[in-house]
């Protein structure tokens, strides 16, 4: 049974026309900065009580499916069955027992007062000057880097006339999984990227988040695997990317694309089992995603892989991979690799260091843009929420506001460090939220099954660092809430653009303190329309710091808590491996129990007899009973003496020799 919605379609254009009056002001209005409240047309976008899900309504978008083995089919479930499923931690625990003496239950909404639902401010602030023109038509600019001149390419169609997945001759089983996945039109980084692939060139791409870069790159590359089959299991294709969850993704997509074909992908990414990997790549897998720390490992580690045979090389989030920390290993894969190899750069912000490395390590490279890519989504709404130099304490309080009375679920909060993440996941768990936590002190598992669960709505809310911040794309994403203010505005443009992704609106929020109001220029300065900000009533921010303060104390126990049993796990860890070590030199006692004499192996005679009453030594006399540990000490010093009693008797056979 479908719901019908309350509004009806003519209601919404006449809403829509009526905001869009309102944000765009006459030209004699934009010459100077104004500020206008317009509170009343933003009743979308204002404080409302969350609306309780119901269980059991049918979903429009299910299907059937046609077989087990489609059924059973999902790459992130295959993916997590590599790893260990994590157990609920302390924290989950310490929350529900916290909610549960407070009276909550799981499922129970977060109670709104009258005061709690009071609307916020908005003002709208135009630049100073003439209104910039907003380009209506995205432009796609294709051209060699080498000479500057216009690419001119032979029996492939000109960028603008490729409306369809069907004009670029893709094999059968790539357009039945396109089609299996409801790609109709390719975006204009894949119209623009796809031809020219096909044709073998290197390529420097670059768009914005959100446009398709990864079926950009990939769909050729398995076009070419597929055109020219391989009769020997050698790895041809590698594509790096700069952390592991958007290698996971490109993992799910690359399966979702080469779904009918007989194409072998191995993932190679930290966190995941070594040695699992290391049988995998011994198969010569035809694709390997891999980060480039690991991928190191198993170079080094792994003796029959090896990149010789590799042709295509792809650097997804290329201005990512040329940081620092990356710059030596990338340089080391690059030597590994076939120098007859395609390469293909991709990037959703362009740097200098992106054009230098197309310039040294591509051959006759194509650059492939879409737009200046330094703007954000056209249906992105942007808001900014100041805070004074003596309100900065206030960040938490503002965005516990923002998520308890506006803002429930679909939200991203991204911060700064793994310390302030985690804070905030127990804060907004003690306020009755879903949330989930992502950054690097996390387990690849918990890692993982952040994203799944917050894919599958199983949590309203994600904290993370920048981990998140690079090619995620997870749909519905609503909200991104910027705790705190990144440092440059490309880092900004990434993080942003996990929502408002494929056409779809989005909204951002972020909290601007006094040290942070350059970067907030520099976004004035880049956007094609204006941008508001959102003013929170004092009381309000007052009511919810008043919160924060009264869980304080909650918020410290479990931090301990959660220390104390780190602790306690991480000393038995430390005594298990001691306990391995001396069990297994224990057991290689036993293995060997003859002593090394001359190079011929007999027996260690024994002397003392055997009682009742316990062990004798060699002279007969009975010896108290030890303990397991005192046994393996002994243990290992006898090993020593055995090594040494060994190497000195081969010496000394070998000056008989030489006498003789």
């Amino acid at each position: 049974m479908a719901l019908k919605s309350s509004l009806e379609p003519s209601d919404i254009l006449k809403s829509d026309k009526s905001d869009l009056k309102r944000s765009i002001p006459d030209d004699d209005e934009a010459e100077a900065a104004e500020e206008s409240s317009d509170s009343e047309a933003e009743v979308e976008f204002q404080p409302s009580k969350q609306k309780k899900r119901k269980v059991g309504d049918f979903s429009a978008d299910f299907q059937f499916a046609a077989s087990t083995a489609e059924l059973n089919k999902d790459s992130w479930e295959e993916l997590m069955k590599q790893l260990k499923r994590r157990k609920k931690t302390h924290v989950d625990d310490a929350i529900e027992k916290i909610r549960s003496e407070g009276g909550f239950q799981e499922d129970d909404e977060v109670d709104l007062s009258e005061d709690d639902l009071v609307h916020d401010d908005f003002r709208l602030k135009e630049r100073k000057g003439k209104k910039k023109k907003v380009v209506k038509e995205e432009e796609t600019v294709v051209e060699d880097i080498e000479t500057g001149e216009k690419l001119e390419m032979e029996d492939a169609p000109a960028t603008g006339e490729i409306s369809s997945f069907y004009q670029m001759n893709l094999s059968r089983p790539l357009m039945r999984a396109i089609t299996h996945l409801g790609f109709i039109h390719p975006t204009p980084i894949q119209a623009a990227t796809i031809p020219i692939a096909l044709l073998g060139r290197d390529i420097c791409g670059c768009a914005g988040t959100g446009t398709g870069k990864t079926a950009a790159y990939m769909l050729p590359t398995l076009e070419r695997l597929l055109f020219r089959p391989s009769n020997q299991m050698v790895t041809r294709v590698l594509v790096l990317v700069p952390t592991r969850e958007l290698g996971a993704q490109v993992y799910s997509v690359t399966r979702d694309l080469a779904q009918f074909t007989k194409i072998e992908t191995c993932l190679a990414i930290g966190g995941f089992e070594l040695k699992t990997q290391e049988t995998m790549l011994r198969q010569g897998p035809d694709i390997v995603i891999a980060t480039p720390g690991r991928l190191i490992d198993h170079l080094k580690n792994t003796p029959s892989f090896s990149l010789s045979s590799v042709e295509i090389l792809i650097l997804d989030e290329a201005d990512r991979m040329l940081d620092t920390y990356f710059a030596e290993q990338m340089k080391e894969i690059v030597d590994h690799c076939a120098r007859t190899r395609q390469t293909m750069l991709f990037s959703a912000t362009m740097t200098e260091k992106v054009k230098d490395l197309a310039t040294v390590s591509l051959t006759k490279p194509v650059k492939v843009f879409v737009d200046s890519n330094q703007a954000v989504a056209e249906n992105l709404r942007q808001e900014f929420i100041r805070i004074r130099g003596e309100s900065e304490k206030d960040r938490e309080p503002i965005l516990a506001a923002l998520i308890c009375r506006t803002f429930h679920d679909h939200v991203i909060v991204f911060v700064q460090t793994k310390k302030q993440a985690h804070r905030l996941r127990i804060l907004l768990g003690l306020l009755n939220k879903k949330v989930g936590e992502l950054h690097g002190n996390l387990t690849q598992a918990q890692r993982l099954e952040a994203l799944k669960n917050f894919k599958d709505e199983q949590i309203d809310i994600l904290v993370a660092t920048d981990v998140a911040a690079r090619g995620l794309d997870i749909s519905g994403i609503r909200t991104v809430v910027n705790f705190v203010m990144p440092l440059t505005y490309e880092h900004y443009i990434h993080r942003v653009g996990r929502t408002a992704r494929a056409g779809r609106g989005g909204i951002s929020i972020s909290l601007v303190g006094e040290s942070e109001r350059k970067i907030v220029k520099d976004i004035h300065k880049n956007s094609n329309h204006p941008i508001k900000n959102r003013i929170i009533p004092p009381e309000v921010i007052a009511k919810y710091k008043n919160r924060i303060t009264a869980l304080e104390p909650n918020i410290e126990e479990i931090v301990r808590e959660e220390l104390e049993k780190k602790a306690i796990a991480r000393t038995e860890n430390i005594l298990n491996r001691a306990k391995d070590k001396v069990e297994g030199v224990t057991a290689m006692k036993r293995e060997f129990p003859l002593k090394i004499m001359g190079g011929q192996m007999t027996k260690k005679p024994g002397k003392g007899k055997k009682s009742k009453g316990g062990a004798n030594d060699k002279k007969g006399r009975k010896v108290k009973k030890t303990g397991s540990f005192t046994k393996a000490i002994s243990n290992v010093n006898s090993s020593r003496k055995f090594r040494h009693e060994a190497s000195h008797a081969n010496k000394m056979k070998q000056v008989k020799k030489r006498n003789h």
